[in-house]
């Protein structure tokens, strides 16, 4: 393991980290020209997103082993090819099952994310990766945000083709990067998959992996309880037009830019408990004073979505230490860690949405929201709290 990575190598993990996010939202403003132009109904097309995200975590838990086994740059290596293929074949579809087909080839680009976190974490100490990580987590987060504006500008002047043109293109371009300058990261690879699925009850049975992971699932859920209950008090509370509502929601994603740039800057400077602890304190003082302002009857939408940015900083300052806690458990199953605890994340976060919509109404739903947003961030710092339980008793 060295303790400096070359510079272009990091930037080139970064932008595979932003592309891996970027397929879901930029297609957004096309799906009802997609509809129209292939004579299909919009619940059909919808699968365009509904059918990426299933195959995307799948295939979360599938590429992080096979990275382990057969090195992070073929796997790499294989999934930016197999997205152009599937990106391609969108461009060229002619019907809305072609074009199904060739959009869930196109989700094994959502494998980047958690092979590009074991990467980095193979070539850096724990404080140091979760640096990394932070940076990384903030081009995850910009990505997200411009890519629907991209894509309707696309969709504007090239039809909804051309979003899946310039996948194809940025596919090329990142495949020729990698090809020539990112170099296999994963020095200790298993002899077969065999050998590695015997080690695996070691990282299963690992108290501490359960706890990051935990902890990183249920920080994410904080935000997709807010997600799921945002719109809905907007338009009850404040009857919010959808453009100013658009505006107020990204503040919880700046604030979560915020964190996780501070990550970056100073993750590397304490130790990974600390910076998780800090993260959930400020995510949980959030919801609190949310809260406390609407049972003060404050009705501004600063006091609904102002407090939220708390939780965005805290979910930046924790989660990229939570994942490089995960990476570090097992080094030699860092593939397979970063996958498994990508998915937990995942689902985890479906489920806070799901719960969260089946208990809101129009007359709780401010109060609903932020108690389900306070559960949820209560539970990643008991997480989090128990990895500093843990780190207690080694040094003991």
């Amino acid at each position: 393991m060295t303790s400096e990575e070359p510079p272009s190598r990091l930037a080139l993990l970064i932008l595979l980290c932003a592309l891996s996010v970027m397929p879901v939202n930029l297609i957004l403003p096309s799906l009802p020209n997609i509809a129209r132009d292939l004579h299909s109904d919009y619940a059909l097309v919808s699968l365009l997103l509904a059918g990426y995200a299933a195959v995307a975590a799948a295939l979360e838990l599938a590429m992080g082993p096979l990275s382990d086994r057969f090195g992070r740059r073929r796997v790499v290596l294989f999934s930016l090819s197999a997205f152009l293929v599937g990106s391609v074949g969108c461009a060229l579809a002619t019907n809305i099952w072609v074009l199904l087909a060739f959009r869930l080839l196109q989700a094994v680009i959502s494998s980047c994310y958690p092979v590009s976190m074991a990467a980095i974490r193979d070539t850096a100490a724990r404080e140091q990766a979760a640096g990394r990580i932070g940076y990384a987590a903030m081009a995850s987060a910009l990505a997200p945000m411009l890519a629907p504006v991209l894509g309707g500008l696309l969709d504007e002047t090239c039809g909804w083709r051309g979003s899946f043109w310039v996948f194809a293109l940025l596919a090329i371009v990142l495949l020729a990067l990698c090809w020539s300058g990112l170099a296999e990261t994963n020095q200790r690879r298993s002899e077969s998959i065999r050998q590695q699925m015997r080690a695996y009850p070691a990282l299963f049975g690992a108290r501490r992996f359960w706890a990051y992971a935990l902890c990183m699932a249920f920080s994410t859920g904080t935000f997709y309880a807010f997600l799921a209950g945002a719109p809905l008090a907007a338009k009850a509370v404040f009857g919010l037009p959808p453009a100013t509502l658009g505006l107020y929601m990204g503040m919880i994603t700046a604030g979560f830019m915020l964190g996780s740039f501070l990550s970056g800057r100073f993750a590397r400077r304490y130790p990974l408990t600390r910076t998780m602890l800090a993260g959930r304190f400020a995510a949980c003082a959030g919801p609190a004073i949310g809260l406390v302002l609407f049972l003060a009857d404050i009705r501004h939408p600063m006091a609904l979505f102002g407090p939220c940015i708390l939780v965005g900083i805290g979910n930046g300052l924790t989660n990229p230490s939570a994942h490089a806690g995960v990476l570090s458990v097992k080094p030699d199953l860092a593939g397979s860690a970063s996958g498994l605890a990508g998915a937990m994340t995942i689902a985890g976060g479906a489920t806070l949405s799901s719960i969260t919509g089946a208990v809101l109404t129009e007359k709780n739903v401010a109060v609903a929201m932020f108690c389900m947003m306070q559960l949820s961030a209560f539970l990643a710092l008991l997480a989090a709290s128990y990895v500093r339980l843990l780190d207690r008793r080694e040094r003991q």
